[in-house]
């Protein structure tokens, strides 16, 4: 544990302190995010930060080399062939960061990269399925190279679509790095140490470097991770979840208990990355729709509707974290434990209290509708109850309003003569009212 978290110190630190010389230079080489209609900040941001993010890799993984617990880590290529192959990618990010390539370029350089990847030893070998005695799969270049290639591709996309919001692809890929080490760790400790040693040990250098480059890249950011960042992350998140699970062949162990760790492979994974699978499938079948490409931007991401609904945007990034964690880890806990009583009841709570999370704002703003509405008919009972009343309020509103525009107010009209009192001024009154019909 003290070595992986040596690397993970090392990966943070190298990324902390690039990030500043990577932000300049994307500032003189103009790699800046304009704002566009779908993007929520407001002045333009330099990107490339992916590029601080490869370098902590690497210089996390040479720091791996001189470990003597980590050294069987390069015994198969797995490592290196994740290295050269984020190089690759991150390549292609900057190259989209700089001159926006189309959405078809960045396709076929994603599928270049992975295809790499594979060829240099990262490839789905076997799937082990819990149910309906299948059992575990094993699978042949011509169905594993295209499964691997298909995965790697969909997760780079899914981390790529939800970095639109300051630090949550970042803050995201971490807590999603640091649940599949749990997962890949707790492989180790039961005994498999040549199925876990790889995806650990990418995992905890990527956790690291997520979290260097968090506190340049949280609101308001200095610096975008951009493309660049966005695939590598779900480059080795994809390479973590093949190495961890798709080269375990479960018939090979005597026991059910000794499947436990296992008998999530599927679930893990996807719970994992189910925020950003989410947010992928929602926007490929809301552009289908739509008859338009999967690919085309639009402004109805996940992260979109949680600020729609009345969220800030450091709450909207904060509950993404928390939905993020709370999926990712109880699915490593329930893998762990095999889904006890206590752990089942905390993961329910948790839901519930993510629930009412989101959808506070939505509530509080409904209750003040409601509370409006309830003053505008009292006051509307009232006016009806006392008609005299309102009439007289307007009146006086009406005369002070025209006194404070200058308009002439009528003055106010004597009363009439009373009646006459009897006497002897009553025929002279009466007299004088003959002589005048």
């Amino acid at each position: 544990m003290r070595e992986y978290a040596v690397v993970l110190l090392t990966a943070g630190l190298v990324t902390f302190l690039a990030t500043p010389v990577v932000r300049i230079a994307a500032v003189r080489m103009r790699m800046m995010a304009a704002p566009r209609e779908r993007d929520v900040h407001v002045i333009p941001t330099p990107r490339g930060g992916g590029v601080a993010m490869y370098l902590g890799v690497a210089a996390a993984v040479m720091v791996a080399t001189r470990l003597p617990a980590l050294q069987r880590t390069f015994d198969d290529s797995q490592t290196a062939a994740v290295l050269v192959a984020g190089g690759l990618i991150c390549l292609l990010g900057v190259l989209d960061d700089k001159f926006g390539l189309d959405a078809l370029t960045k396709l076929t350089g994603q599928i270049a990269a992975a295809g790499v990847m594979v060829l240099l030893g990262v490839q789905l070998a076997f799937l082990f399925l819990p149910f309906a005695d299948i059992g575990t799969i094993s699978f042949g270049p011509d169905v594993g190279v295209p499964l691997t290639i298909l995965l790697t591709v969909m997760t780079v996309n899914a981390l790529n679509f939800i970095d639109g919001l300051d630090g949550l692809a970042a803050g995201v890929s971490a807590i999603a790095a640091l649940a599949f080490f749990a997962y890949s760790y707790n492989l180790s400790s039961v005994g498999y140490d040549e199925v876990a040693s790889a995806p650990a040990l990418l995992t905890a250098v990527l956790a690291g470097a997520c979290l260097g480059f968090l506190p340049h890249n949280f609101s308001p950011a200095r610096i975008f991770m951009g493309d660049s960042g966005s695939m590598l992350v779900g480059l080795m998140l994809s390479a973590a979840a093949v190495s961890a699970t798709g080269r375990v062949d479960a018939q090979s162990f005597d026991s059910a208990a000794s499947l436990l760790p296992l008998a999530l492979p599927l679930l893990v994974p996807v719970a994992v990355l189910f925020i950003p699978f989410v947010d992928l499938l929602l926007a490929v079948v809301r552009r289908t729709r739509r008859g338009q490409s999967p690919f085309s931007p639009d402004k109805m991401h996940l992260h979109h509707r949680l600020l729609t609904i009345g969220h800030s945007h450091r709450r909207a990034v904060l509950t993404m974290y928390f939905w993020a964690a709370l999926l990712s880890f109880g699915a490593v806990a329930l893998s762990v434990t095999g889904g006890t009583v206590e752990l089942l009841v905390v993961i329910g709570v948790l839901l519930v209290v993510g629930v009412v999370v989101v959808l506070g704002p939505h509530a509080r703003r409904a209750a003040r509708e409601a509370r409006a509405a309830e003053i505008a008919a009292q006051r509307r009972r009232s006016r009806a109850a006392h008609p005299t009343a309102r009439a007289h309020r307007t009146g006086g509103r009406t005369t002070a309003r025209r006194a404070s525009a200058g308009a002439p107010v009528s003055p106010p009209q004597p009363s009439p003569p009373s009646a006459p009192a009897a006497g002897p001024a009553a025929p002279r009154a009466a007299g004088a009212g003959r002589g005048m019909r």
